[in-house]
């Protein structure tokens, strides 16, 4: 199925405006932070061209489509940034849900429903619909995954020059052949999630 604002069009022909897609970036990697992004367009005319699924864009037209939806009057948007020490205190889940619930919150204005990619959120502060790909099915979920991937994709750049041992501007902290040697080599570093066992079987 395409990437269409159906979903957001059907909430609004219920008289449910406005809605905010939600999505966020960094579950997987052994490092750096998990990054959610909350989005809302005033206006469905406000929806730039080729906005899809990150995972389904270059980094060059993510970059493209960061700049136009956060310069852009009619798109409301925030983050939140859950680093490796939250991810390691409470878990990857409950930092991402925490992570969600903070960027809905963190709205220049209340939303009055919420489009989340994958499963329900619990106790987040407004009605939700959780979409299984949802990045690739609502046009707003897929602004929030591109903002959420662009922002936590800068932190590992700058990250890298501070931590140039382990190559986080090449994987962004994924569990590459060659991150897993780094750690192997080196140990692990301070945005290093500890709890995670690749990066507990390298030692402190």
């Amino acid at each position: 199925m395409p990437c269409t604002f159906g979903p957001e069009r059907a909430l609004r022909e219920q008289g449910v405006f406005p809605v905010a897609g939600i999505d966020e970036a960094g579950r997987g990697p052994l490092a750096g932070p998990v990054v959610a992004a909350a989005v809302v367009f005033l206006e469905e005319r406000a929806v730039p061209s080729g906005l899809d699924d990150s995972k389904k864009l270059t980094a060059g037209k993510r970059a493209a489509l960061y700049r136009h939806l956060t310069a852009s009057p009619q798109v409301a948007w925030s983050v939140s940034i859950q680093d490796a020490a939250i991810v390691d205190e409470i878990n990857i889940l409950r930092a991402t849900h925490r992570a969600m619930r903070e960027a809905f919150s963190a709205l220049p204005f209340a939303a009055r429903h919420v489009l989340i990619d994958g499963l329900p959120v619990p106790d987040f502060p407004a009605p939700q619909t959780a979409l299984v790909g949802g990045d690739g099915l609502s046009l707003s979920i897929a602004a929030a995954s591109v903002i959420a991937k662009v922002t936590r994709d800068r932190i590992m750049d700058a990250m890298d020059a501070v931590h140039p041992h382990y190559g986080f501007a090449r994987h962004k902290g994924y569990g590459t052949a060659a991150h897993l040697a780094a750690l192997r080599e080196h140990g692990p570093c301070p945005i290093h999630r500890r709890s995670f066992a690749p990066v507990a079987a390298c030692g402190s």
